[in-house]
């Protein structure tokens, strides 16, 4: 009984408890299965959302990139119609030219036309009148004179023979203006022709060379510790480093170009290699002036295989490539003696001489060029001793001597050598005479500037608008800097001729240094 009773016990207890625990895990259930579509729900609505912004970053990007090719090719086409007008203008401008040209000459052959029909017919009548004169003086002279038939025909035809000569003399006279009227022309077609079968651009030449830097802090590696590897170098390749304001660059500034060059190329080499120190300068330098050398040689030989002249000996070959690095008035020396070559040979093939002979005349005419700096003369009497030197012909040692009129040229290719190198140097293009006047204007101003007492350095910055003057500290004071450069604006305005206006910046800087040891 007591079992029984412990059971139904159990059971009444058990059976609420069931059940609280049956919902119990039910809820959870439910709870969790909640929490979880919350969490897939959130999820898709994040990668939603970037799908959103990823899809309207795509199409932004494909609109961009497609007006940026709408844009480019907008900008190809207008570029394109912009030359397609400028060339229908320049033929328009050439049609109507050549139909101006019509016009005139038109004019010109019927003025002649008629000029000649008035000619003739003046002197038609004069033949009629010479005729009716001379039947008159015949009839007067058998009627006034005792004189026989025979005798007054003897007087008559004296006369007629003075009057002939003079008619005579004067119809030479014209045929002598029309041959030289000829001669002339006949000379312009051979140089023109000469000109349009070699027709080369040149570029203006300086006495500068810019060396780009990788970095601003580059310039202080080449400076060195208190200058020495500037000093170094500047010993080392004789040329004068600048080193101002200008982002990432170095100027390199020598009026021999040869020097320049080296120290040009010995400098983008130190630049490469990064080891910048005396000793490494010298070294460089050394190898590169070594190698310039070959350079030198083999442009000589490129431009007598250019024009086909053989047995120049290497000394003269090299002596040309010297000129490769010699301008005139911004002109290539080098250059400008193949152009002459060229010139030299069509004209005298057009007048049926040798031209291979012509050639190596104007490739040597201004030989002397290349050593002018070192000898003293003009560079056409230093050409003619270099190529007597040089086992060159008695007639090349004249036209070389004579090419600018030292000497009366006595020869045909001693005259067509003055012309071709005439027609070289003065043709449009060839000279930028600017180029030499700037650089000169650039040295007056600093000249002007270094004149003055205190002033240390000065250099011409941006075109010559600027002109920096270093001074000395321990003699110019603050309040006189001030004063120079009002003293420096007075003497510059006084002295010198420009265009716009000149800054003038004085720097007064003094520098302590101590060695802790």
């Amino acid at each position: 009984m007591l079992t029984t009773i412990l059971l139904l016990v159990t059971i009444i207890i058990c059976l609420p408890a069931g059940y609280l625990l049956r919902r119990f895990f039910a809820e959870k259930k439910i709870q969790d299965a909640e929490e979880k579509a919350h969490f897939i729900l959130d999820k898709a609505n994040r990668e939603s959302q970037d799908k959103r912004r990823e899809i309207e970053l795509e199409s932004k990007d494909l609109m961009f990139r497609l007006r940026q090719d709408f844009e480019n090719e907008t900008k190809e086409r207008r570029r394109e119609l912009t030359d397609l007008e400028k060339r229908f203008n320049q033929k328009e401008i050439n049609l109507d030219r050549r139909l101006e040209l019509l016009e005139k000459k038109e004019k010109e052959l019927e003025l002649k036309s008629a000029a000649l029909g008035r000619q003739e017919e003046g002197l038609k009548a004069k033949e009629n009148q010479l005729y009716g004169l001379i039947a008159e003086e015949k009839e007067r002279l058998q009627k006034i004179s005792s004189l026989s038939p025979e005798e007054a025909k003897q007087i008559l035809l004296t006369r007629l023979s003075e009057e002939l000569n003079t008619e005579k003399a004067v119809l030479i006279k014209k045929q002598e203006e029309e041959l030289r009227l000829q001669a002339n022309k006949s000379a312009c077609e051979i140089i023109s022709l000469a000109i349009r079968k070699y027709a080369a651009d040149y570029a203006a030449e300086s006495t500068v060379s810019v060396v780009n830097l990788p970095n601003d802090e580059m310039k202080g590696r080449v400076i060195g510790r208190e200058g020495r590897n500037i000093r170094a170098f500047e010993m080392a390749t004789g040329v004068d480093v600048i080193i101002d304001d200008t982002p990432e660059s170095v100027i390199l500034s020598s009026f021999d170009p040869i020097r320049r060059e080296v120290a040009r190329l010995s400098l983008e080499k130190l630049i490469s290699d990064g080891r910048i120190h005396p000793t490494r300068i010298e070294e460089i330098v050394l190898k590169t002036r070594k190698d310039l050398e070959e350079q030198i040689q083999q442009k000589g030989e490129a431009a007598c295989f250019e024009l086909g002249i053989e047995g120049l000996r290497p000394e003269l070959m090299k002596l040309l490539g010297r000129l490769n690095f010699r301008t005139s008035f911004g002109q290539n020396a080098l250059q400008h003696s193949i152009e002459v070559a060229y010139f030299l040979g069509t004209m005298a093939s057009e007048l049926g001489a040798d031209w291979r002979f012509a050639r190596r005349i104007g490739l040597l005419h201004d030989i002397g060029k290349a050593v002018d700096q070192q000898q003293e003369g003009t560079h056409a009497r230093i050409g003619a001793s270099l190529a007597k030197k040089y086992g060159e012909s008695d007639e090349v040692i004249h036209a070389i001597e004579s090419h600018h009129e030292e000497q009366t040229p006595l020869t045909l290719f001693a005259i067509l050598a003055v012309a071709a190198d005439a027609i070289s140097a003065a043709r449009p293009g060839a000279r930028k005479e600017t180029l030499e006047a700037y650089i000169k204007r650039l040295e007056k101003l600093e000249a002007i500037v270094n004149l003055f007492k205190g002033v240390e350095k000065s250099y011409a910055v941006q075109a010559g608008r600027e002109i920096r003057v270093i001074v000395e500290p321990q003699r110019i004071s603050d309040d006189e800097s001030v004063n120079l450069s009002r003293e420096i604006k007075k003497k510059i305005e006084e002295g010198l001729e420009y265009p716009g206006q000149i800054k003038i910046t004085v720097i007064r800087e003094i520098r302590a240094i101590e060695y802790a040891k």
